[in-house]
């Protein structure tokens, strides 16, 4: 069987001095130092990278920058080291639909469970890009090892466990310019890594340390409808009202901006294993990470006769009229502080029998947003209110078995496993006499409650027959959501406990047509069950408000790919359709209500989705040296039945589903020079996109919209000697203006000295 340099693990053409991948029936056997974590026996649709990818040709000041480039996935991050609006989107999954997607490092789960929506990101900072081994993605729920939120694809990170001594060091700095409206500023990031580790006979361990600063660009606006004065304009006369139009294509005056965060995120982990005889292995890992940041507003707006800055009250500009609201101007100062944990004893005899325990919890220790009551309050040192998340966090056990009555060249290879993840949602909000010092005070709210997932599962990776191979799986399921509750000054309102089960059947099929042509097929329902914050999470703060729903069914998907893979030689071509109809989909809808962003969520009767994703990899294509990695999507996702509707019955039927685009592509080009110097180009397209369910938001380019776009990025990076490199890039490379409902960052540089000791 022929061997690829990239076989369909690997996306990008950069694997430098890694070891070919041998590619076996459709699947995809990796022989590289440390393998994938991922379900490789499955003849489905993977795609993944190294670390020397990374560093060589991608600008990655977070960890999920590593995922920028593969097919059909956007990551919707809005500045350096955004903690919590980064959001993975996928074939048929938009970015308000966090829950869609499991991220996992080293076995820990990164994916926050506990709601659903950009507020729901991944824990991506418990991960820095220095630590990356490689990242593997699998695509759609066909493997019975994993939940229903697989059902858009599966992340899985395996960070560095070193075999001898090395250590690492990086300091990098980012400018970010941006130019909008009544902004213009020249915002920064800086991040310094440090990385340690050693394997001192049966023991390994590692330990990384990284600090990041970094100021974005504003993300919310203070937007209003222009109303014209009757007769003698009121209140007072101001410069600086900006007149744009809004997503439905009318007059809109923006006054001025909230909400730009200025943040600074620690990150340590310790990493420790123990090998208890050459083939089982015993280890643990700790990580911490905290955040300090403050959002602050900027007023557009000056008087006419002093020159200054206007917070509140009514104002007039050419002829129309503007209230400003006390709230409109929002002020927030956090503190968060997460902690996670996990330990796992695995054998790897690659014999009969091999099996896997592993635990893991995520916790909130302090989790605190503090914002006063009136932009005056919140200049002034007064009253406000203080919301705490401590407690809240998650858990989850697995126990997974692997058995081969005939080793690893027999016919069938039997995976199987129990599961059990809790997930524990708290929002306690006080008030407080001084917003951004004071202790709780009053009481305002409490909301929360939980949810828990038991799953056995169970699969059988069939060799049919000389070429052909099967995965058949199923997994069965029971939720239960419980405690929960909404508590305010004036209501009371408990929810009962509610249990539901489902059973998902899987099924993969490939079949090697020619020693260079594989066929896949691969089948499976994935149910996703509610989220806390979706069922119980009711909240309100000065610019936005959510509204729960205690009744919400959980959403059945049953997802369909075919691919063809042909082997080039130098390179894989993959061409991949792809099909997933959506029963009862969990989909939380923003809508801008006067200066409050008012979200809900609901079922909506059925989206289906069909499309095709074309995949090329291949290095030293045409000369030696060059890389190529490119992928086109093209994606029709439509709601087919709804019983809901936006604003008149019916309104939703036929339109395109929210925040997926009908083409996405990527391309990546490096060359290698030489032995110390790399560059690359690289680009990234998303075509029209909409986030209403109605569609009628016609103009994305606007705030709250989603527009499509176009940026190219570039990269240089120059070995300076044995350990010592340095990078410069720019993303955004032409300054590219666009949106996902928050304006996106416009031109970035970026420079980062490396050291690297082994």
């Amino acid at each position: 069987m022929k061997k690829l340099f990239l076989a369909g693990a690997c996306t990008l053409a950069l694997c430098f001095g890694v070891q070919a991948q041998t590619k076996d029936l459709g699947t995809v056997t990796i022989t590289s130092d440390r393998p994938t974590s991922l379900p490789s026996q499955i003849p489905t649709t993977m795609e993944g990278l190294k670390a020397e990818q990374i560093a060589q040709s991608i600008n990655a000041t977070d960890s999920e920058d590593a995922l920028k480039y593969l097919p059909s996935l956007l990551i919707r991050k809005r500045y350096i080291g955004d903690y919590n609006h980064a959001v993975l989107a996928s074939r048929a999954s938009g970015t308000n639909n966090s829950a869609r997607s499991v991220v996992y490092a080293d076995g820990i789960l990164l994916s926050n469970f506990l709601g659903n929506g950009a507020s729901y990101a991944p824990r991506w900072g418990m991960v820095t890009p220095e630590e990356i081994d490689r990242v593997d993605v699998l695509y759609g729920p066909f493997s019975a090892a994993y939940p229903g939120n697989s059902v858009g694809a599966i992340v899985d990170y395996q960070t560095k466990m070193p075999t001898a001594y090395e250590a690492h060091g990086k300091i990098g700095y980012s400018s970010a310019p941006f130019d909008l409206w009544g902004t213009h500023q020249k915002n920064s990031a800086k991040q310094a890594s440090v990385s340690v580790g050693n394997k001192n006979g049966d023991w390994s361990w590692w330990l990384n340390a990284n600090r990041s600063q970094s100021l974005g660009q504003p993300l919310v606006f203070v937007a209003k409808t222009p109303t014209a004065c009757a007769g003698a304009c009121a209140g007072t006369a101001v410069n600086g009202v900006v007149l744009t139009k809004d997503i439905f294509g009318n007059n809109q005056a923006v006054l001025g901006t909230t909400t730009q965060y200025n943040t600074t995120q620690d990150h340590i982990k310790a990493k420790l294993a123990y090998d208890i005889t050459p083939t089982l292995r015993a280890a643990y890992t700790v990580g911490y990470w905290q955040n300090k940041s403050q959002g602050r507003p900027e007023s557009y707006v000056t008087s006419s006769a002093t020159g200054a800055a206007i917070y509140s009250g009514n104002v007039n500009s050419g002829g129309n009229n503007y209230t400003l609201a006390a709230t409109d101007f929002s002020m927030t100062n956090e503190s968060l502080a997460h902690m996670m944990h996990g330990f796992s004893l695995k054998s790897n005899t690659k014999e009969t029998f091999d099996y896997e325990v592993a635990l893991s919890q995520f916790r909130y220790q302090q989790d605190d947003n503090r914002a006063p009551s009136s932009y005056a309050n919140g200049v002034g040192g007064g009253a406000g209110t203080l919301t705490d998340q401590a407690g809240t966090g998650w858990s989850a056990l697995a126990l997974k078995g692997t058995y081969r009555p005939d080793g690893m060249k027999g016919k069938h290879i039997y995976d199987f496993g129990y599961q059990q993840d809790a997930y524990k949602l708290s929002i306690l909000k006080n008030a407080t006499t001084a917003w951004d010092a004071s202790a709780a005070g009053a009481f305002t709210s409490d909301v929360g409650g939980g949810t828990r997932l038991q799953s056995l599962w169970g699969q059988d990776a069939w060799r049919v027959a000389k070429d052909w191979k099967a995965v058949l799986g199923l997994r069965g399921e029971t939720w239960t959501a419980a405690n929960g509750h909404t508590i305010s000054t004036t209501l009371n309102t408990p929810y009962g406990t509610r249990t539901e089960q489902a059973l998902s059947p899987k099924a993969a099929l490939s079949f090697q047509a020619k020693p260079d042509v594989v066929l896949k097929a691969s089948l499976g329902r994935a149910v996703r069950f509610p989220t806390a914050q979706e069922l119980y999470g009711s909240t309100t703060t000065a610019n936005s408000q959510f509204v729960n729903n205690p009744n919400l069914a959980p959403e059945k998907s049953v997802t369909s790919e075919w691919s063809l893979e042909k082997d080039l030689g130098n390179a894989l071509l993959r061409t991949t359709f792809f099909m997933e109809n959506t029963r009862d989909s969990l989909y939380s809808q923003s809508t801008l209500q006067g200066s409050t962003i008012v979200t809900t969520v609901g079922n909506v009767g059925l989206i289906r989705t069909q499309g095709f994703e074309i995949s090329y990899v291949g290095n030293d294509v045409g000369i030696r040296g060059l890389d190529v990695s490119s992928s086109l999507t093209m994606a029709d996702s439509r709601i087919r039945e709804n019983a809901g509707y936006v604003v008149t019955p019916g309104d939703t039927i036929g339109k395109v589903q929210p925040r997926v685009p009908k083409t996405r592509a990527t391309s990546l080009l490096a060359y290698r020079w030489n032995e110390k110097l790399t560059t690359s180009l690289g680009a990234r397209y998303s075509g029209t996109q909409y986030t209403r369910l109605d569609n009628a938001d016609v103009n994305g380019y606007a705030y709250t919209g989603a527009s499509p776009f176009f940026v190219v990025d570039t990269r240089l990076r120059y070995q300076l000697d044995k350990e010592t490199s340095f990078a410069f890039g720019i993303d955004n490379l032409n300054n590219y203006t666009y949106w996902n409902f928050h304006a996106y960052p416009q031109r970035t540089y970026h420079a980062e000295l490396r050291v690297d000791w082994k």
